[in-house]
């Protein structure tokens, strides 16, 4: 199946292109930032060899709704989707910290936990939870915004701003803006029948000072969700969770021998695999927009973006 998994675009006005492990970012004029979510497939924050057909457009859909859905409570980048797979927006200078808040000990936090570890980037985590349990308030974990090809890193707050990542009352600004996203991501999630268990968001600095949600928001690549029925049940009978995220993937290589670690083979995806984690990330796409998916014309991928933004860029 045709995916997009690389671009070499040359638009008007194209200053230079930054290409991350799944977005592709045009910089038009130095005003404005055109997004391109590709298929490509991270984990452990490795990219893995072969596309995911539609991952992109699910993505970027994704995205855009909860963008609007959250824009009263938060200020964004964005200005417009002129492509299912593409969004344009204002040029931002990015923090380099991403917020990652959890409201449950799920993946990174229960790994680190099993290992007896009690404090997560300087925040300490209760004693006598199990896997999965809920905290009683959401802490929030940041981690360091690698370099492509780098692994992100752990940081608290503290080291934050002893070495000058982030100033501290824009630090203030970003905690306060990452609690209010993860209420409002939370009952949104309730409304769908879902509990929003962790997820991480990016921040910028527009031309004018303005702090702004930018990249992407509750998508299944940045956010791990839980159905709510059965929930308690599942977690008194010491029982696996039922998720809607991309933990599926990761189970999948750790099962298969890979974690991310040097030395270490990404097993082979066949063409099955593939479809299956498709079909995967529609399914979270319906459940957590609580819409069906349409599916964009795929025949010419990279051609269709290229025409839909050249159109956008002359208006």
């Amino acid at each position: 199946m045709n995916t997009i998994t690389t671009t070499n675009f040359q638009f008007p006005g194209q200053k230079s292109v930054y290409r991350g492990k799944v977005r592709e970012v045009y910089n038009i004029n130095d005003e404005l930032l055109v997004m391109i979510a590709t298929d490509r497939l991270s984990a452990f924050d490795v990219v893995m060899p072969k596309g995911i057909p539609y991952k992109g457009q699910i993505l970027n859909q994704i995205a855009t709704k909860f963008m609007h859905l959250t824009s009263d409570i938060v200020p964004n980048w964005l200005i417009a989707t002129p492509d299912p797979n593409v969004a344009v927006g204002h040029l931002c200078e990015p923090f380099k910290v991403e917020m990652v808040i959890r409201g449950y000990l799920s993946g990174h936090a229960a790994r680190e936990y099993a290992e007896g570890k009690r404090t997560l980037c300087g925040v300490t985590m209760p004693e006598g939870l199990k896997e999965n349990d809920k905290f009683p308030t959401p802490i929030i974990t940041p981690t360091t915004k690698a370099d492509n090809g780098s692994h992100d890193e752990d940081i608290s707050r503290e080291s934050i701003l002893e070495k000058g990542i982030v100033s501290e009352a824009d630090y203030l600004v970003l905690e306060k803006y990452t609690r209010a996203l993860y209420q409002r991501g939370t009952e949104i999630a309730a409304s769908r029948g879902l509990i929003l268990v962790d997820t991480k968001y990016e921040f910028g600095k527009t031309k004018d000072g303005v702090i702004v949600l930018i990249d992407e928001i509750h998508t299944p690549d940045s956010s791990r969700y839980f159905y709510a029925d059965g929930y308690q049940e599942r977690q008194d009978n010491n029982e696996e969770q039922k998720q809607l995220s991309k933990e599926f993937v990761r189970r999948w290589l750790i099962e298969n021998g890979f974690q991310g670690k040097d030395g270490q083979q990404i097993p082979d995806m066949t063409d099955q695999y593939i479809e299956s984690v498709s079909e995967r990330y529609i399914e979270l796409y319906e459940n957590i927009l609580g819409e069906k998916f349409t599916k964009a014309d795929i025949t010419n991928i990279n051609q269709r973006i290229e025409q839909n933004v050249i159109n956008f860029l002359k208006s």
